[in-house]
Protein backbone atom coordinates (compact mmCIF):
# COMPACT_ATOMS: atom_id res chain seq x y z
CA UNK A 1 0.00 0.00 0.00
CA UNK A 2 1.02 3.48 -0.83
CA UNK A 3 1.50 6.12 1.52
CA UNK A 4 -1.85 8.04 -0.52
CA UNK A 5 -3.28 4.74 -0.45
CA UNK A 6 -2.80 4.81 3.64
CA UNK A 7 -3.81 8.38 3.92
CA UNK A 8 -6.64 8.09 1.77
CA UNK A 9 -8.26 4.89 3.63
CA UNK A 10 -7.81 6.25 7.12
CA UNK A 11 -11.55 7.52 7.05
CA UNK A 12 -12.06 8.21 10.86
CA UNK A 13 -9.59 10.79 11.39
CA UNK A 14 -10.31 13.83 10.07
CA UNK A 15 -8.01 15.01 6.37
CA UNK A 16 -5.32 17.34 7.52
CA UNK A 17 -5.12 20.42 5.45
CA UNK A 18 -2.06 20.14 3.77
CA UNK A 19 0.59 23.06 3.50
CA UNK A 20 3.36 23.58 1.83
CA UNK A 21 5.66 26.77 2.90
CA UNK A 22 9.35 28.08 2.68
CA UNK A 23 11.38 31.36 1.07
CA UNK A 24 10.36 32.92 -2.45
CA UNK A 25 12.08 30.31 -5.44
CA UNK A 26 12.72 27.03 -3.09
CA UNK A 27 9.58 25.18 -5.60
CA UNK A 28 6.67 25.39 -3.64
CA UNK A 29 3.98 25.96 -6.51
CA UNK A 30 5.79 22.55 -7.99
CA UNK A 31 5.80 20.29 -4.71
CA UNK A 32 2.15 21.99 -4.12
CA UNK A 33 0.52 20.88 -7.81
CA UNK A 34 2.51 17.38 -7.77
CA UNK A 35 0.40 16.80 -3.82
CA UNK A 36 -2.53 17.59 -5.12
CA UNK A 37 -2.61 15.69 -8.22
CA UNK A 38 -1.87 12.57 -6.09
CA UNK A 39 -4.22 13.38 -3.06
CA UNK A 40 -6.83 14.23 -5.27
CA UNK A 41 -6.68 17.98 -4.05
CA UNK A 42 -7.21 21.89 -5.42
CA UNK A 43 -4.64 24.07 -4.11
CA UNK A 44 -5.76 27.43 -2.26
CA UNK A 45 -2.94 30.02 -2.68
CA UNK A 46 -1.70 31.48 0.12
CA UNK A 47 0.77 33.91 -1.79
CA UNK A 48 -0.45 37.73 -0.58
CA UNK A 49 0.58 38.94 -4.33
CA UNK A 50 -1.07 36.73 -6.01
CA UNK A 51 -4.55 37.82 -4.79
CA UNK A 52 -4.03 40.45 -7.55
CA UNK A 53 -5.19 40.29 -10.85
CA UNK A 54 -2.79 41.23 -13.96
CA UNK A 55 -0.01 40.84 -11.66
CA UNK A 56 1.67 37.49 -13.12
CA UNK A 57 5.19 37.99 -14.28
CA UNK A 58 5.79 39.98 -11.00
CA UNK A 59 4.57 37.51 -9.14
CA UNK A 60 5.64 34.02 -11.04
CA UNK A 61 1.95 33.11 -11.08
CA UNK A 62 1.25 29.88 -12.78
CA UNK A 63 -0.44 30.20 -16.07
CA UNK A 64 -3.83 27.98 -15.98
CA UNK A 65 -1.79 25.72 -18.20
CA UNK A 66 0.58 24.85 -16.09
CA UNK A 67 -1.09 23.86 -13.04
CA UNK A 68 -1.09 20.37 -13.86
CA UNK A 69 -5.03 20.57 -14.45
CA UNK A 70 -5.06 21.13 -10.51
CA UNK A 71 -7.82 23.76 -9.64
CA UNK A 72 -6.28 27.05 -8.11
CA UNK A 73 -8.46 29.45 -5.56
CA UNK A 74 -7.78 32.83 -4.50
CA UNK A 75 -5.84 34.04 -7.38
CA UNK A 76 -6.99 36.45 -9.57
CA UNK A 77 -9.32 37.82 -6.40
CA UNK A 78 -8.65 41.56 -6.39
CA UNK A 79 -7.77 44.42 -8.51
CA UNK A 80 -4.23 45.93 -8.17
CA UNK A 81 -6.27 49.62 -6.69
CA UNK A 82 -7.75 47.27 -3.82
CA UNK A 83 -5.72 46.79 -0.43
CA UNK A 84 -5.12 43.32 0.58
CA UNK A 85 -5.73 42.58 4.25
CA UNK A 86 -4.99 39.00 6.26
CA UNK A 87 -8.40 39.40 7.77
CA UNK A 88 -10.24 38.99 4.44
CA UNK A 89 -7.65 36.63 3.22
CA UNK A 90 -8.77 34.33 6.57
CA UNK A 91 -12.17 34.16 5.50
CA UNK A 92 -11.85 33.59 1.94
CA UNK A 93 -9.01 30.49 2.73
CA UNK A 94 -11.22 29.35 5.09
CA UNK A 95 -14.40 28.83 2.68
CA UNK A 96 -12.26 27.70 0.64
CA UNK A 97 -10.97 25.17 2.63
CA UNK A 98 -14.48 24.00 2.94
CA UNK A 99 -15.64 23.98 0.02
CA UNK A 100 -12.88 21.85 -1.37
CA UNK A 101 -13.40 19.42 1.23
CA UNK A 102 -17.04 19.27 1.11
CA UNK A 103 -16.72 18.18 -2.39
CA UNK A 104 -14.59 15.11 -0.78
CA UNK A 105 -11.03 16.86 -2.40
CA UNK A 106 -7.78 17.58 -0.37
CA UNK A 107 -7.00 21.28 0.19
CA UNK A 108 -3.31 22.12 -0.20
CA UNK A 109 -2.44 25.35 1.08
CA UNK A 110 0.36 26.73 -1.14
CA UNK A 111 2.22 30.63 0.04
CA UNK A 112 5.27 31.95 1.17
CA UNK A 113 2.89 34.91 2.82
CA UNK A 114 3.76 33.67 6.42
CA UNK A 115 1.03 35.55 8.12
CA UNK A 116 -1.61 34.93 6.45
CA UNK A 117 -0.74 31.13 6.32
CA UNK A 118 -0.78 31.27 10.04
CA UNK A 119 -4.65 33.23 9.84
CA UNK A 120 -5.69 30.04 8.22
CA UNK A 121 -3.96 27.46 10.49
CA UNK A 122 -4.22 28.86 13.75
CA UNK A 123 -6.34 30.51 16.09
CA UNK A 124 -5.59 34.24 14.95
CA UNK A 125 -8.21 37.17 15.63
CA UNK A 126 -7.61 40.80 14.26
CA UNK A 127 -8.68 44.02 15.97
CA UNK A 128 -10.48 46.46 14.13
CA UNK A 129 -8.39 49.45 12.16
CA UNK A 130 -8.52 53.38 12.22
CA UNK A 131 -7.36 54.80 8.79
CA UNK A 132 -6.79 57.90 10.87
CA UNK A 133 -4.28 56.94 13.36
CA UNK A 134 -2.56 54.74 11.08
CA UNK A 135 -2.43 57.44 8.74
CA UNK A 136 -0.60 59.76 11.76
CA UNK A 137 1.78 57.20 12.68
CA UNK A 138 3.27 56.18 9.34
CA UNK A 139 3.25 60.19 8.72
CA UNK A 140 5.66 60.13 12.46
CA UNK A 141 7.37 57.30 10.98
CA UNK A 142 8.67 58.55 7.93
CA UNK A 143 9.82 61.57 9.27
CA UNK A 144 11.31 60.46 12.49
CA UNK A 145 12.08 57.31 10.99
CA UNK A 146 10.75 53.59 12.10
CA UNK A 147 13.19 52.75 14.29
CA UNK A 148 12.05 55.96 16.68
CA UNK A 149 8.34 53.98 17.14
CA UNK A 150 10.15 50.66 17.43
CA UNK A 151 11.73 52.30 20.61
CA UNK A 152 8.35 53.72 21.76
CA UNK A 153 7.34 49.73 21.01
CA UNK A 154 9.92 48.09 22.82
CA UNK A 155 9.19 50.71 25.92
CA UNK A 156 5.05 49.98 25.70
CA UNK A 157 5.45 45.88 24.98
CA UNK A 158 9.06 44.46 24.94
CA UNK A 159 7.53 41.13 23.88
CA UNK A 160 5.95 42.68 20.64
CA UNK A 161 9.03 44.68 19.63
CA UNK A 162 11.09 41.37 20.49
CA UNK A 163 9.26 39.86 17.66
CA UNK A 164 9.45 42.81 15.00
CA UNK A 165 12.50 44.26 13.05
CA UNK A 166 12.97 47.68 13.85
CA UNK A 167 12.87 48.68 10.08
CA UNK A 168 9.51 46.94 9.81
CA UNK A 169 7.47 50.23 8.91
CA UNK A 170 4.19 48.32 8.59
CA UNK A 171 4.42 45.52 11.77
CA UNK A 172 5.41 48.20 13.78
CA UNK A 173 2.60 51.43 12.83
CA UNK A 174 0.02 47.98 13.29
CA UNK A 175 1.17 46.44 16.28
CA UNK A 176 0.97 50.66 17.86
CA UNK A 177 -2.21 51.51 16.30
CA UNK A 178 -3.68 47.84 18.15
CA UNK A 179 -2.41 49.26 21.04
CA UNK A 180 -3.51 52.61 20.78
CA UNK A 181 -6.86 51.45 19.70
CA UNK A 182 -7.54 48.04 22.48
CA UNK A 183 -5.34 49.69 25.72
CA UNK A 184 -3.47 46.11 25.53
CA UNK A 185 -0.33 44.98 24.66
CA UNK A 186 0.16 44.07 21.05
CA UNK A 187 1.78 40.86 22.05
CA UNK A 188 -1.48 39.78 23.91
CA UNK A 189 -3.05 39.25 20.52
CA UNK A 190 -0.01 37.38 19.00
CA UNK A 191 -1.33 33.70 18.90
CA UNK A 192 0.37 30.62 19.90
CA UNK A 193 1.36 28.24 17.74
CA UNK A 194 -2.07 26.11 18.13
CA UNK A 195 -3.94 24.75 15.19
CA UNK A 196 -7.68 24.95 14.63
CA UNK A 197 -7.42 21.74 12.55
CA UNK A 198 -5.48 18.69 12.00
CA UNK A 199 -3.19 20.16 9.89
CA UNK A 200 0.66 19.47 8.31
CA UNK A 201 3.16 22.02 7.00
CA UNK A 202 5.74 20.83 4.96
CA UNK A 203 8.47 23.51 4.53
CA UNK A 204 11.08 24.04 1.67
CA UNK A 205 14.36 24.57 2.38
CA UNK A 206 16.89 25.42 -0.11
CA UNK A 207 21.33 25.94 0.74
CA UNK A 208 21.88 29.83 0.51
CA UNK A 209 23.93 30.17 -2.38
CA UNK A 210 21.72 28.00 -4.58
CA UNK A 211 18.46 30.27 -3.01
CA UNK A 212 20.22 33.01 -4.39
CA UNK A 213 20.96 31.98 -7.99
CA UNK A 214 17.73 31.16 -8.41
CA UNK A 215 16.32 34.31 -7.25
CA UNK A 216 19.14 36.09 -9.53
CA UNK A 217 18.45 34.00 -12.65
CA UNK A 218 13.99 34.17 -11.38
CA UNK A 219 14.43 38.30 -11.53
CA UNK A 220 16.77 38.18 -14.79
CA UNK A 221 13.69 36.23 -16.65
CA UNK A 222 10.92 37.88 -15.26
CA UNK A 223 12.68 41.43 -17.17
CA UNK A 224 12.57 39.43 -20.11
CA UNK A 225 9.26 38.17 -20.52
CA UNK A 226 8.38 42.13 -20.15
CA UNK A 227 7.74 42.75 -16.74
CA UNK A 228 7.72 46.47 -17.62
CA UNK A 229 5.05 46.04 -20.06
CA UNK A 230 3.09 44.32 -17.40
CA UNK A 231 3.26 47.17 -15.05
CA UNK A 232 2.42 49.67 -17.95
CA UNK A 233 -0.74 47.61 -18.50
CA UNK A 234 -1.40 47.94 -14.16
CA UNK A 235 -0.60 51.17 -14.44
CA UNK A 236 -3.58 51.58 -16.46
CA UNK A 237 -6.10 49.85 -14.25
CA UNK A 238 -5.08 51.89 -11.53
CA UNK A 239 -1.65 51.25 -9.89
CA UNK A 240 -0.27 53.45 -7.58
CA UNK A 241 3.34 53.77 -6.28
CA UNK A 242 1.25 54.32 -2.53
CA UNK A 243 -0.57 51.09 -3.47
CA UNK A 244 -0.41 47.77 -1.30
CA UNK A 245 0.46 46.11 -5.14
CA UNK A 246 2.61 49.16 -6.02
CA UNK A 247 4.84 48.85 -3.34
CA UNK A 248 5.71 44.86 -3.60
CA UNK A 249 9.15 43.70 -4.23
CA UNK A 250 9.93 44.36 -7.87
CA UNK A 251 7.10 46.51 -9.36
CA UNK A 252 7.96 49.41 -6.94
CA UNK A 253 11.64 49.02 -9.06
CA UNK A 254 10.01 48.63 -12.24
CA UNK A 255 7.82 51.89 -11.37
CA UNK A 256 11.10 53.61 -10.79
CA UNK A 257 12.64 52.43 -14.09
CA UNK A 258 9.37 53.33 -15.81
CA UNK A 259 9.62 56.80 -13.85
CA UNK A 260 13.55 57.64 -14.75
CA UNK A 261 14.45 57.30 -11.50
CA UNK A 262 16.21 53.93 -11.83
CA UNK A 263 18.35 52.67 -15.15
CA UNK A 264 16.75 49.25 -15.92
CA UNK A 265 20.47 47.62 -14.61
CA UNK A 266 19.92 49.33 -10.83
CA UNK A 267 16.15 48.43 -10.94
CA UNK A 268 17.05 44.41 -11.54
CA UNK A 269 20.12 44.82 -9.09
CA UNK A 270 17.72 46.28 -6.43
CA UNK A 271 14.73 43.81 -7.31
CA UNK A 272 17.32 40.69 -6.51
CA UNK A 273 19.06 42.35 -3.13
CA UNK A 274 15.58 43.25 -1.79
CA UNK A 275 14.32 39.58 -2.91
CA UNK A 276 17.18 38.10 -1.01
CA UNK A 277 16.36 40.01 1.91
CA UNK A 278 12.58 38.59 2.07
CA UNK A 279 13.44 35.65 1.32
CA UNK A 280 15.89 35.73 4.94
CA UNK A 281 12.75 36.86 6.57
CA UNK A 282 10.44 34.12 5.37
CA UNK A 283 12.99 31.92 6.18
CA UNK A 284 13.43 33.58 9.62
CA UNK A 285 9.62 33.10 10.23
CA UNK A 286 8.94 29.89 9.28
CA UNK A 287 12.02 28.40 11.21
CA UNK A 288 10.30 29.84 14.57
CA UNK A 289 7.38 27.50 13.85
CA UNK A 290 8.82 23.94 15.22
CA UNK A 291 5.62 22.18 13.60
CA UNK A 292 6.98 22.78 10.02
CA UNK A 293 8.19 19.42 8.48
CA UNK A 294 11.61 20.62 6.93
CA UNK A 295 12.05 19.17 3.67
CA UNK A 296 15.31 19.37 1.34
CA UNK A 297 13.93 21.50 -1.67
CA UNK A 298 16.08 19.58 -3.87
CA UNK A 299 15.88 15.93 -2.56
CA UNK A 300 15.32 13.53 -5.68
CA UNK A 301 12.60 11.97 -3.90
CA UNK A 302 10.84 15.15 -2.51
CA UNK A 303 7.63 14.19 -3.71
CA UNK A 304 7.51 10.69 -2.01
CA UNK A 305 9.20 12.44 1.40
CA UNK A 306 6.23 14.75 1.59
CA UNK A 307 3.46 12.51 0.49
CA UNK A 308 5.24 10.26 3.91
CA UNK A 309 4.78 13.65 5.76
CA UNK A 310 1.15 14.09 5.02
CA UNK A 311 0.16 10.06 5.33
CA UNK A 312 1.73 10.14 8.90
CA UNK A 313 -0.03 13.10 10.02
Amino acid sequence: MTAVDGASCRHSRPRPLVVVVGATATGKSDLGIGLARRLSGEVVNADALQLYRGMDIGTAKLAPEERGGVPHHLIDVLDVDEPASVSGFQRAARKAVADIESRGHHAVMVGGSGLYVRAVTDDMRFPGTDPALRAALEEEAAGAGTEALHRRLAVQDPPAAAKIAPGDTRRVVRALEVMALTGEPFSAHLPAYEYVRPTVQLGLSLDRDELHRRIAVRVERMWAEGWPEEVRRLLDRGLRADSTAGQAIGYAEVLAHLEGTLTRAQAIERTIVRTRQFAKRQETWFRRDSRIVVLDAQAPDLLDRALAAVAAA
